[in-house]
């Protein structure tokens, strides 16, 4: 199996579009036309880990973070990065990070997390802004339906958990052309006017190309009439974080108790308890302080992440637990999820989950 189709089924799970635009994911190393002998799924491709895919006979590793993050001026072997971008070239061994992109997916990261504490009417935390556009273009009424299949089938008109989603108005068209033109409707010199469909449809950015080629193929006219717009709207359905509810609420100790058996952690670092029952619950795997204001305007009891400083637990103003429970502990099931995923999408094909321990992290 080439490597290019096993990357279309890797963006399926965690379009590279949703990663956050510090990130670096997707294909780091290796060639797209690489055929594929086994797939490597680990949290962190370092040395060992490459060692381990070299001895199960697999040229693929899919990891979370990505070993490259900034870029590489020489490639000398002086710290673990170089090393182990050099024993996967020489070994042939392809290297692909999803990170933030499974981390905005609605199924990915955080939802893994809340899953594995049982939290129920979960949603996004913090939604993805700036990432929805608007199409509008205009049509003859019989031709309008196949414009509108066509864009659909591109991607667009996806609002929540709704698809084929537009609006349409009915309205007189008017237009004249010149020597150069070859109208579908009227002739050269000809003012023409007549009944015009207007569709409007929302997409996500990303898809913009995909789906203006799909406008162009059906729509009739030979010069197509649309415009586009970004929103200011946000996209529920991706972002970081999430925020659901514990099937019963616990207090502060018991919670923490809790979340430690679930998350395999072997010490949590927590704000001063409140007294405060704990029932809504806000999770955000890996550095996740940016959105301790969220998780308390969203009414959270509890907010879990990792990587707090010292004076981020200040920022819990009695309103909210604040807790670090450990980065790589807060992301622990993600190489697991990928696993799953991947077996299901390709079968009868060798996709192991590394049995590497890549926590830099140690405890007493």
């Amino acid at each position: 199996m080439k490597l290019s189709q096993i990357i279309t089924i890797l963006e399926e799970m965690a379009p590279t579009a949703y990663a956050e635009d510090f990130d670096n994911v997707g294909l780091l190393i290796g060639n797209p036309e690489l055929e594929t002998t086994g797939i490597l799924v680990c949290h962190d491709a370092l040395e060992n880990v490459v060692d381990e895919a070299i001895t199960k006979n697999c040229n693929l590793i899919v990891c979370f973070h990505p070993i490259i993050f900034s870029g590489l001026k020489k490639i000398t072997g002086k710290n673990y990065v170089e090393r182990v971008v050099l024993k996967a070239i020489k070994n042939d061994i392809a290297i692909y990070a999803v990170h933030t992109a499974l981390d905005n997916h609605q199924d990915g990261v955080n939802k893994i997390f809340c899953d594995a504490l049982g939290l129920v009417n979960t949603k996004i935390l913090v939604p993805k802004q700036n990432f929805i556009r608007k199409l509008i273009t205009f049509t003859t009424p019989e031709n309008a339906t196949e414009v509108r299949n066509a864009l659909f089938d591109a991607g667009a008109g996806k609002i929540g958990n709704y698809e084929n989603c537009s609006f349409n108005s009915q309205g007189i068209g008017t237009y004249m052309g010149n020597e150069n033109s070859n109208p579908e409707v009227g002739e050269r010199f000809e003012f023409v006017e007549g009944n015009e469909v207007k569709i409007e449809v929302t997409f996500e950015k990303h898809l913009e190309s995909k789906i203006l080629k799909a406008l162009f193929k059906a729509h009739l006219y030979e010069e197509v009439a649309y415009e586009i717009y970004d929103l200011q709207n946000a996209h529920q359905n991706i972002g970081l974080g999430m925020i659901g509810e514990l099937k019963s609420e616990m207090n502060e100790k018991d919670f923490l108790l809790f979340v430690k058996n679930k998350m395999q952690t072997e010490a949590i670092r927590h704000s001063q308890f409140i007294g405060k029952p704990i029932n809504k619950v806000a999770v955000l795997g890996g550095s996740g302080s940016f959105a301790i204001k969220s998780a308390i305007s969203a009414g959270a009891d509890a907010f879990l992440t990792a990587d707090l400083k010292y004076h981020n637990f200040y920022e819990a103003e009695n309103q909210i637990l604040l807790a670090d429970i450990g980065h790589f502990e807060s992301e622990r099931y993600t190489k697991n999820y990928i696993v799953e995923f991947l077996r299901k999408k390709i079968l009868n094909f060798a996709i192991i989950l590394s049995e590497e321990n890549t926590n830099p992290v140690k405890y007493l």
